[in-house]
């Protein structure tokens, strides 16, 4: 048992999906884990275990934003020696050639946030995600044909940002969407030699003003589920090659 997560050791498998929302875990949990069992619901922040193809994964909410996701993440990867996490959740799209609907695997994500200067001082680290995860992501949406795309994120310390013209300044350099979490995540994974990935489904446009129903979002995060859950298999099975 962590500070902020009620599990006994062996509780919480090697391989953590978190979405931001405790409810989307169990959502996880009861939509594509066998056997799931509740570890946690210390702060209503609720975790489970089952197995997906055999392979034991967890589902861990994380709360919004860099704070949250990293108290989180930073136990699960110190007390519970989680492998690897991938968050799984929502963003804004900043790239025209980005759509709505669409699931972005963040390869890098930029920030706002101050977290990292206790670390480097002045140095501005780049936060990255685990090339595996992002290589397995990315090979299940083709083979799968789900509408995936690979770019920077943005990992914003504010839901409402007075800077109105940020989004098409990053956009301008690349960045195609924005969330609150991603770079803490990829942060915390660089600091204990773990693996993370971030896979966030389109909701809304920040550029053009679309934004999707809530039937279209439940529908895209059925595609987010398999490229995540498909990354986490396909790791397992590498990573069990590797020991034998």
């Amino acid at each position: 048992m962590s500070t902020h997560i009620g599990a006994a050791p062996g509780q919480i498998a090697p391989y953590v999906l978190m979405p931001g929302d405790p409810y989307r875990a169990r959502w996880i949990a009861e939509t594509f884990l066998e056997d799931p069992v509740q570890y946690n619901d210390v702060r209503g922040m609720l975790g489970y275990t089952g197995t997906y193809r055999g392979v034991p994964v967890s589902a861990q909410g994380s709360g919004m934003g860099q704070p949250s996701i990293g108290i989180y993440a930073h136990e699960l990867f110190s007390e519970y020696d989680v492998r690897a996490i991938v968050r799984v959740g929502t963003c804004g799209a900043l790239a025209e050639s980005v759509k709505v609907r669409d699931v972005i695997l963040g390869q890098a994500a930029s920030t706002d946030s101050s977290m990292n200067r206790p670390r480097f001082g002045d140095v501005t680290f780049a936060p990255a995600a685990d090339f595996d995860l992002l290589r397995f992501a990315w090979e299940a949406a083709q083979e799968k044909l789900l509408p995936a795309v690979v770019g920077g994120l943005f990992s914003s310390d504010q839901f409402y940002n007075p800077n109105t013209t940020i989004a098409s300044t990053l956009a301008d350099y690349g960045v195609l969407g924005v969330e609150m979490e991603a770079a803490a995540l990829y942060t915390l994974a660089a600091q204990f030699s773990r693996r993370a990935l971030a896979v966030c489904t389109v909701s809304d446009h920040l550029i053009t003003g679309e934004e999707t129903s809530a039937a279209e979002r439940q529908e895209s995060f059925e595609d987010m589920m398999v490229m995540a859950l498909d990354a986490v298999v396909r790791l397992h099975d590498e990573e069990g090659q590797d020991r034998g």
